[in-house]
């Protein structure tokens, strides 16, 4: 049982409710002594939000596996026209 803390804390409710209903951000007790506002606080956490379904979402965790192959495949079929080029001439 935990007696006597008080939180502060913003809920963000998510434009998308497939992925999750809303996301729970606990403020530092020292934010409001910083002179950070209310919509910077909110903005945030709207910004670490969107952050964490980009990183985390299938399509992302997808395109990060495929990004260093396609990379090479494409930079290897340049190199590859490249000389074709140079021998043709």
């Amino acid at each position: 049982m935990v007696k006597g803390v008080s939180r502060r804390v913003i809920i963000v409710k998510a434009p998308d409710p497939r992925l999750f209903e809303q996301a729970i951000f606990i403020v530092r007790e020292d934010a409001a002594t910083q002179g950070v506002s209310a919509e910077q606080v909110l903005s945030e956490a709207q910004r670490v939000a969107d952050g964490y379904i980009r990183r985390n979402s299938r399509m992302g965790r997808r395109l990060s596996r495929v990004r260093g192959p396609a990379f090479l495949a494409v930079g290897a079929a340049l190199a590859s026209l490249a000389w074709g080029l140079v021998l043709l001439l």
